[in-house]
């Protein structure tokens, strides 16, 4: 089964954040991802300076229009960050730092060093409360999702209105710690049929009991499973790279931040999470097909 995966960081040993990235760096993780058959995929670059995610985005790009084989393989770049919540576990691995509201002139810095290839951008809806930068970005053909934020249902169904259409890694970038029942996942769960939810499925970022109850409140067409691989994906326990900091991966495949205190990307595949949820939670095979190639497909072509 070939996957369409919209949330790569890196692969294989190759940080597509990494300030040194080369052409050849970016073939061989594409290489390495299909053969763990993932046919298509959105490079991910997470929050750093304007002038860090610029050149790290112009970078990708250089590479994908370099190569024919790249460019079969990423299908364009998710940009995450840097308009998310700054407040603690909301946060996750983002740099607080850096961390700024939205505005279209820096919305279109980024659409600019990507030179067209920008095609998912995550964003907190706190951030951009009136969803003008929102409303930018969507007339101009870029999916808009939430994440890393804590909004509130007003805020979500301002931006939702605007042209938010999905969300990225629910149950994840959130503290470990929220009200029990007013909380961002039961949020978003009750918006459910008007957005597309991402779901990271290795079993570490959400228990898998916990992750098959929240597909049964999402509607089969508006589930994605993502996998947030980091440069670590694919090669085992270690420490890997990830945007300047180090991640260290378990033996069980945990890939923790170095705090210890959140998980800062995935080191599991998304062929391995196919695995999972046909294993752990008895999903059938054409539904799993739609989870993770289907439905990211279709949020690719604009459907």
């Amino acid at each position: 089964m070939n996957h369409v995966d919209l949330q790569v960081n890196g692969y294989a040993g190759v940080d597509f954040n990494g300030n040194e990235l080369s052409t050849e760096q970016v073939q061989h993780a594409c290489d390495v991802m299909r053969s763990h058959d993932v046919d298509r995929c959105l490079a991910t670059v997470i929050t750093d300076s304007m002038d860090a995610m610029c050149a790290r985005i112009s970078r990708i790009v250089d590479a994908i229009e370099a190569d024919s084989d790249i460019a079969k393989t990423i299908a364009g770049i998710h940009v995450e960050g840097p308009f998310l919540s700054p407040l603690d576990g909301y946060a996750g691995a983002h740099p607080k730092s850096e961390i700024r509201a939205a505005t279209i002139e820096d919305a279109g810095r980024l659409l600019d060093a990507g030179r067209g290839h920008v095609r998912l951008v995550t964003l907190a809806p706190e951030q951009d409360p009136d969803g003008v930068t929102t409303r930018w970005l969507h007339d101009r053909g870029i999916i808009v999702a939430a994440g890393h934020t804590n909004a509130s249902l007003d805020e979500l169904d301002v931006a939702i209105d605007a042209g938010l259409s999905m969300f990225t890694h629910l149950g994840n970038a959130c503290p470990s710690q929220v009200p029990r029942h007013d909380n961002i996942v039961q949020r978003v769960l009750s918006r459910a049929s008007r957005l597309s939810i991402s779901f990271i499925a290795d079993g570490f970022h959400i228990p898998m009991m916990a992750l098959g109850n929240y597909l049964q409140c999402v509607p089969e067409e508006n589930i994605v499973i993502v996998s947030d691989a980091i440069s670590a994906a694919g090669l085992g326990p270690g420490t890997y790279a990830l945007a300047g900091q180090n991640v260290h991966v378990d033996a069980d495949g945990a890939a923790w931040a170095e705090c210890r205190t959140h998980f800062a990307g995935c080191a599991t595949s998304v062929q391995t999470m196919a695995e999972k949820l046909r294993t752990e939670l008895k999903i059938e095979e054409a539904r799993i097909r739609t989870w993770t190639r289907t439905n990211p497909a279709r949020l690719l072509a604009g459907k």
